[in-house]
């Protein structure tokens, strides 16, 4: 098998989980499509971190059978090409719930309060409450959160004892999954209602830039978007009027459509804009636990036919 890409320091912890069951690993740092095309020659299994597997990538290595992902998303796989060839996708959907839902919700804290301006105004010489402009009670406030799976779910439970109303919207989510002390909501009214909304929905085709202009106007002036999913869910130039002309008076980033992105982008000079760098998801333990895992649905792929989490089923033997 072989890991297409890291950014850890190495991956001898996936190398004693494979070795151990009996399976050889290669290992890469493949940037395009050429790449993993060459380094893939002959393997049966793969696990990527950022390399895109593109329908051409399934076509030459014939005898791929598994894609692996590290991480909750895999739109970086083309899943209908796997279906169409009987290769099984596969991802860890369950290792960083918290550490996501906790970033989130501290970008919105931060936002509502005002702490990076607080911040850079004492660093320059203020030193008053008001610098800042107004501030209101949470609980005067209306939460929305947009996709209430594991990390939305998570944050809103988390989140609504603190806010007056909280909404949510989520189309697949079954009743009795829905959080409790969270209101249903269409798209429209989440985005009407609400002082701050948090977007946690996959990006596929039917998300991919679903937060767009007609979206962003409908906010209460002075409002704010966090985004700690995906940066295809935003039409970056609808962000940005909405941050410049209103009614955004600030956002909560942690993923964008490039990343990372170039230097003399307006976002980074944004100074009401909260930046990270795709690091929701990261704790010494997330990190462990999502590679352990990554390596795991090899092995339950490789020794009883079936990856642990299973995206795309493929074809056995």
């Amino acid at each position: 098998m072989l890991i297409t890409d890291f950014t850890y320091p190495d991956v001898e912890l996936e190398r004693r989980i494979l070795e151990d069951a009996g399976l050889e690993l290669v290992e890469a740092q493949c940037r395009s499509e050429e790449d993993v095309i060459e380094a893939g020659r002959g393997v049966s299994a793969l696990l990527t971190q950022y390399a895109r597997i593109t329908a051409r990538v399934m076509e030459e290595l014939p005898e791929l059978r598994m894609v692996g992902r590290y991480g909750t998303g895999y739109d970086i796989v083309d899943i209908e090409a796997a279906r169409e060839r009987g290769v099984w996708v596969a991802n860890v959907p369950d290792y960083g719930t918290e550490e996501v839902a906790s970033h989130a919700l501290s970008m919105v804290f931060a936002l509502l309060r005002h702490l990076p301006l607080y911040d850079r105004d004492v660093k320059a010489g203020g030193w008053h409450s008001t610098s800042t402009g107004p501030l209101h009670r949470l609980r005067n406030l209306t939460l929305g959160v947009v996709g209430l799976g594991r990390i939305g779910g998570t944050l809103a439970r988390r989140a609504s004892p603190w806010f007056g109303k909280t909404l949510g919207y989520d189309p697949y989510l079954e009743e009795e999954a829905w959080p409790e002390g969270v209101e249903q909501a269409s798209l429209e009214e989440v985005f009407s209602e609400s002082m701050v909304v948090s977007l946690h929905p996959p990006l596929t085709e039917e998300t991919k830039g679903f937060i767009d202009h007609d979206l962003l106007e409908r906010m209460p002036e002075g409002s704010y978007l966090v985004n700690t999913a995906r940066g295809g869910l935003v039409v970056m130039e609808d962000l940005l009027r909405a941050l410049d002309e209103g009614p955004l008076a600030g956002a909560g980033i942690d993923v964008q459509p490039q990343e990372p992105p170039p230097q003399d982008h307006p976002l980074l000079q944004n100074p009401n804009v909260i930046l990270t760098p795709h690091a929701a998801f990261y704790s010494l333990e997330a990190e462990e636990e999502v590679r352990s895992k990554a390596a795991q649905n090899v092995v339950a792929w490789a020794s009883e036919g079936r990856p642990l989490y299973p995206v795309v089923e493929g074809r056995q033997g």
